[in-house]
């Protein structure tokens, strides 16, 4: 039980709080010989039973009842882009191309309200930046990585609507004409929204095909670790003048990467993943 549910005001237990509780309980709990129990004492007890009642690590709820099924659909997507992989590698050239797609919202375009100063040997030994901050306002990032080739695909916009997302399919489709189109994506509104699937069968059938991670299991989606790491290499630090001159450098971020492409794969194990055959979902 929290420490809330003994009337505290806390959220977790701390070894101090422990130790009043145990101090000012004991008693009624039958125990007295604990009222001088030291907070040392405590923490011996916890660390033998390798338990840290003050620390929190977070776990994903399997909140979708069809969380395996679809997981398996995305897993087997992942099986097939191996085999696709080696297609492509003899013929240059393969029937199907295999994405993974996702947004980043609410990028923040901020301008330093004092200059930066610079690593300086025995004055900065890092670069020195003032807290304060001038905001121009956020962006959305649509992005889709071809896992065969490692091309990322991108728009840059003001807002993150199906319709936007629609222009990045636009292009997509526009670069594989003759080939079918298979994405993995996130439960997001607008990836299923009635506009979207209009505008999928406008193409045809078979043309473009989404794949869906579980609810709340986007982490199955590749695209995630280059979010992740552009989020952490790139966007953290970046300080600009205005929304423009932030999309500029997130196109020439993107295009950059194109010139040398990075291949996600699929690196993490998931039980019962040996016993999934690939092309599932194709």
């Amino acid at each position: 039980m929290k420490p809330k549910d003994f009337g505290y005001p806390h959220e977790i237990w701390t070894q101090r709080l422990l130790t009043k509780y145990v101090q000012e309980n004991c008693i009624k709990e039958g125990h007295p010989e604990l009222s001088k129990i030291s907070q040392g004492t405590i923490s011996k007890i916890l660390n033998a039973s390798n338990i840290k009642p003050h620390k929190i690590r977070y776990y994903a709820a399997k909140v979708d009842p069809d969380f395996d099924e679809k997981a398996r659909k995305v897993l087997g997507t992942y099986k097939e882009v191996k085999k696709l992989k080696k297609e492509f590698k003899k013929k240059k050239k393969v029937d199907r191309v295999i994405l993974s797609c996702d947004e980043k919202t609410g990028i923040q375009a901020i301008e330093n309200k004092y200059p930066d100063m610079m690593p300086k040997e025995g004055k900065y030994p890092m670069m020195a930046r003032d807290y304060e901050y001038i905001r121009h306002g956020t962006l959305s990032l649509f992005a889709c990585i071809d896992l065969i080739t490692g091309k990322v695909y991108h728009k840059v916009f003001e807002k993150g609507r199906s319709r936007e997302f629609i222009e990045i399919m636009k292009e997509i489709v526009s670069d594989y004409q003759d080939t079918k189109i298979v994405a993995t994506l996130d439960n997001h509104k607008i990836h299923t929204s009635e506009e979207t699937n209009k505008y999928i069968s406008t193409l045809g059938k078979g043309k473009l095909k989404f794949v869906f991670t579980p609810k709340h299991a986007s982490w199955l989606n590749i695209i995630e670790s280059f979010i992740s790491k552009m989020s952490r290499g790139f966007l953290k630090a970046i300080r600009v003048k205005s929304i423009m001159e932030l999309k500029n450098r997130i196109d020439k971020y993107i295009n950059l990467l194109n010139e040398e492409p990075v291949v996600f794969v699929w690196k993490y194990k998931v039980e019962g993943e040996d016993r999934i055959p690939g092309g599932i979902a194709i």
